[in-house]
């Protein structure tokens, strides 16, 4: 290039007629050419072969928006990528059942009625006339009115009777804690668990029904995780107190609790109340306050296979990733590459130097969230398709399946 530019000043130097004004315009032009030469300066004109819209785009090392987030992670990566990686077929999950429970060539009856006979906390919006699969239809309710003549009587606070004879409502007992057990009198056994009668996870909406749906795309990152637990069991309260001394975190439970107490919430997070209405109950602003977090910290009360509960898939509605300690085969339950599985660690003080670094790396966040983003969600379809939402269609098509109330046994 400098002898291009000695080149241009031999050529001024010949030209006698030149100007003062000529020499000065030709001398900026070489000083323009050389500054731009330098490493780190931008040329005059983009370069043809180059586009702005594919350059990596610079880290953020204190990232709060993640709408933004996701801007980056689609510059580096790309659903594409993500696709190839996790979208392939689906092998046979034994954790989770077929949602379509039965054929539509099996089915005895095309209407069921479901009775909930004793229940403490079972959502008063599952009572419906649901219109399922196959043109069944499926009545369940709390109400004598509606359900006089029952097909099947639902109990869960209770033990169904010991007896049944042949033309008096089938006995379906359901249990959704970790310990599961049958009582030994009911003919349809419903759990959380793929190998019980009718199959009913914690993924679906109807375990939190008044609730709030604002999410916040701002997230802190003056305080990184989130925990609320009220039932202080030394195992989890331990495992918690750990990790969390590593982290800056809010835990807003009765254990632990280092923000003063549940209805702090409210006043730490008024843009949750102001959206959708002054509800004084702070558990009805729970997944809002959420969404302010980058991690969710999620310990189930046991370790037992399949039993994933509200405490993860709270935090995958609210936008959050969840740092979860349960279910050794939680992976079959969840989208792919959504949680933080904490067993995967060899020490909290690992998992912790990882969450911030995750928590650094706005690139390396958004990966988190790319399932919800590219439509590929694994088994996580399935998860919500076996929820306690569909569970009055699943049970009234194995009730139909079966015979209703000629039936002598549930298979």
């Amino acid at each position: 290039m400098w002898g291009w530019c000695r080149r241009l000043v031999l050529s001024w130097q010949l030209a006698s007629k030149k100007s003062w004004l000529s020499y000065m315009a030709l001398l900026s032009l070489v000083l323009v050419f050389i500054v731009s030469s330098f490493d780190g300066l931008p040329a005059l004109v983009a370069s043809p072969l180059s586009s702005s819209s594919s350059a990596p785009l610079p880290l953020n090392q204190s990232f709060t928006d993640l709408v933004h987030a996701y801007k980056q992670w689609d510059a580096r990566l790309g659903c594409e990528e993500y696709r190839q990686k996790w979208q392939k077929e689906s092998p046979i999950n034994p954790s989770l059942q077929n949602p379509s429970i039965v054929s539509c060539s099996s089915l005895k009856q095309k209407h069921v009625t479901v009775r909930v006979k004793e229940w403490t906390w079972l959502p008063d919006n599952l009572q419906n006339l649901h219109s399922c699969e196959c043109g069944l239809t499926c009545m369940w309710t709390t109400s004598e009115v509606l359900a006089d003549n029952p097909d099947v009587l639902v109990f869960e606070s209770a033990t169904p009777p010991r007896q049944r004879r042949t033309g008096e409502p089938l006995r379906a007992y359901i249990d959704l804690e970790a310990g599961r057990k049958r009582t030994g009198f009911e003919d349809i056994f419903i759990s959380y668990h793929a190998g019980d009668h009718v199959q009913a996870t914690y993924a679906g909406a109807s375990f939190h029904i008044h609730r709030s749906y604002a999410t916040s795309s701002i997230k802190r990152n003056d305080i990184l995780v989130y925990w609320s637990s009220s039932r202080c069991l030394q195992s989890r309260d331990s495992v918690a107190k750990e990790l969390l001394s590593y982290l800056p975190h809010h835990s807003f439970g009765k254990c632990l609790n280092n923000v003063g107490g549940q209805g702090s919430l409210r006043n730490m997070y008024p843009d949750c109340t102001k959206s959708y209405g002054d509800n004084s109950y702070w558990a009805y602003h729970l997944h809002c306050a959420m969404s302010h977090y980058k991690f969710v910290l999620a310990i189930e009360n046991t370790r037992t296979e399949s039993y994933v509960t509200e405490k993860l898939f709270y935090a995958l509605d609210a936008g959050a990733i969840p740092i979860y300690f349960g279910a050794p085969n939680v992976g079959d339950l969840v989208p792919p590459n959504s949680i933080i599985d904490g067993s995967k660690f060899k020490s909290l003080e690992s998992l912790a130097a990882y969450i911030k670094k995750v928590a650094a790396d706005p690139v390396l966040y958004a990966g988190y969230h790319a399932w919800r983003r590219c439509g590929v969600i694994g088994n996580y379809h399935q998860t919500r398709a076996v929820s306690l939402d569909s569970l009055p269609c699943r049970l009234c098509a194995l009730a139909s399946k079966s015979g209703g109330k000629s039936a002598s046994s549930v298979s």
